[in-house]
């Protein structure tokens, strides 16, 4: 039976705002359904453009399984990846990843490179928009309303 974990990656999302980051957030749910790894941007924090909430998830489940391949592992994110965080989800062979908001402009899966349709894919991950999507995007646009 599915059950969605975007109810958590959308809370990451939150903490991210409040700690001032682009509010993205992200969990990776091992194949029995548990949660293993959540987070939420740190690019600002960390000084590091590649602490994307997707990639700092995968970088806790393969520190703790002692792996660079995440098999059988599926994520959820609240805004469609961008094409490094897609090819990172690619290296790592993620089974399934859900998104809520799309990202025509950088996003890297249905919008921009599309990173696992592209013929140099090693890996392509099933794929599933639109999860919560109003609340993804709405925590999103807010956001960026306030620094306005």
């Amino acid at each position: 039976m599915f059950k969605s974990h975007m109810d958590a990656a959308l809370a990451e999302a939150q903490a991210a705002a409040a700690r001032g980051e682009v509010p993205v957030g992200a969990v990776l749910v091992d194949p029995k359904g548990g949660i293993v790894a959540r987070a939420g941007n740190r690019t600002r924090e960390l000084s590091d453009p590649t602490a994307h909430a997707e990639v700092l998830v995968l970088r806790q489940a393969c520190a703790a399984g002692k792996t660079e391949r995440l098999q059988g592992f599926d994520l959820y994110v609240t805004l469609e990846p961008c094409a490094m965080c897609a090819a990172a989800i690619a290296a790592a062979r993620i089974r399934r990843v859900y998104y809520g908001a799309s990202d025509p402009k950088s996003g890297g899966v249905a919008h921009g490179a599309c990173v696992f349709s592209h013929p140099q894919a090693h890996h392509a991950p099933e794929v599933y928009e639109g999860i919560n999507e109003s609340a993804c995007a709405q925590i999103l646009q807010e956001f960026f309303a306030s620094r306005r």
